[in-house]
């Protein structure tokens, strides 16, 4: 995408000079009309910048620029105005988050340092972006991989619930959030300061004392007081902390996409963390709908709705010997993992998650594995 700019007005003569006027500066590419704008997006995308007249006949250019954002966000949008559209052009900077707008008609020296000014804007975007996201994935992938050291249960039942958060939004067609997908793969951090015996028991459904039960509900809190210390994980931390609290829909819009991302984050996530627990349990994807349709939990019609279209994996397993080097993320163990002379290092029913065969290879070297070995593979 590099300096490249695309500049969408009606007038021939207009587009000419800006041609003559930009070439030797920046890869440019020009269209005719809003909808001719909106090919080149598809067919000859991205652009860094995208600069259009105001007043066009069909599609105007603040309508045009408000597509433009929906389908490329990142794309900076500048719009080009006469004195007749201005009040227009200045609702248009105000309501669809356009980056700057020239007047008409413009000097190509002031359209040079205009057109520069907006790829710096969008380097120092891009840039932002591939830092925050490599910052994020590094400390997120550490903590998932000490969650997996701790309960590889846990830190694949993460996993099935940031798929099916992920799924959830795209069948609600909500706006992209990446807050919400990255809420439901962090949501079990809190887990690493559980006692084993309570994951035992959570993992085998079995009841809990009354004080297992506080520890276990305190989880929450122990996660986003973990998140919250990392920059801008804020939404995240309080999305994750308030999994297990009441939901509330009093006030709020018929339509979900007009949420907040907290608040729709809280509902994603309870929502495939209920329909998670019952698919573990041996439901069906409608069976686990239906349940959640007469629950206390007071879902909108449009989540159970959109639950139907999760795809849920196949829990026919069939078993299988298998040596160390043949593990793979998925598998169940169909009988405890053992040492050579006995110890017991992974017992039986525990799902295998790349974490795990890690940390098996570790001990192969040491202590070494027991082979061949029973698994579980799904069909």
């Amino acid at each position: 995408m590099s300096d490249r700019v695309l500049f969408v007005d009606d007038e021939p003569n207009v587009l000419e000079a800006v041609q003559r006027t930009l070439r030797k500066h920046v890869d440019i590419q020009t269209a005719t009309s809003g909808a001719d704008g909106l090919r080149q997006l598809r067919e000859a995308g991205p652009f860094a910048l995208v600069v259009s007249d105001m007043r066009m006949p069909s599609m105007n250019g603040a309508q045009f620029l408000a597509k433009v954002r929906e389908q490329v966000p990142d794309t900076v949008r500048m719009i080009l105005s006469g004195q007749a559209d201005l009040q227009a052009t200045i609702a248009a900077v105000n309501e669809s988050h356009i980056y700057r707008f020239l007047s008409k008609p413009c000097p190509p020296e002031q359209l040079i340092a205009a057109v520069e000014d907006g790829l710096r804007q969008h380097r120092l975007v891009t840039a932002e972006k591939v830092l925050l996201e490599q910052t994020l994935s590094g400390a997120v992938k550490m903590l998932i991989e000490i969650l997996g050291m701790v309960s590889p249960a846990a830190s694949s039942r993460a996993s099935r619930l940031q798929r099916y958060a992920i799924e959830l939004s795209a069948a609600l067609a909500l706006p992209e959030r990446w807050q919400w997908g990255l809420a439901a793969y962090v949501s079990q951090i809190g887990c690493v300061a559980l006692p084993k015996d309570i994951l035992s028991k959570v993992e085998a459904d079995q009841v809990l004392a009354d004080e297992e039960k506080r520890l276990y509900e305190a989880h929450p809190e122990v996660a986003g007081k973990l998140l919250a210390a990392i920059p801008r994980l804020e939404d995240v931390a309080a999305i994750v902390t308030a999994q297990f609290g009441s939901l509330s829909f009093a006030g709020k819009p018929a339509d979900i996409g007009q949420w907040d991302v907290r608040s729709t984050g809280q509902l994603l996530l309870r929502t495939v963390i209920e329909f998670d627990h019952l698919i573990t349990r041996g439901a069906s994807r409608g069976a686990a709908a239906d349940t959640l349709r007469g629950s206390k939990l007071g879902l909108p019609a449009a989540i159970i709705k959109a639950l139907l279209s999760i795809h849920v994996a196949s829990r026919e397993l069939g078993v299988r010997q298998i040596r160390l080097r043949d593990l793979a993320p998925g598998m169940i163990l169909d009988e405890d993992l053992v040492s050579p002379k006995g110890i017991r290092l992974v017992p039986s029913g525990q799902e295998i998650t790349r974490t795990l065969i890690v940390r098996l290879s570790s001990i192969a070297d040491g202590v070494g594995v027991a082979e061949p070995f029973r698994v579980l593979v799904p069909a």
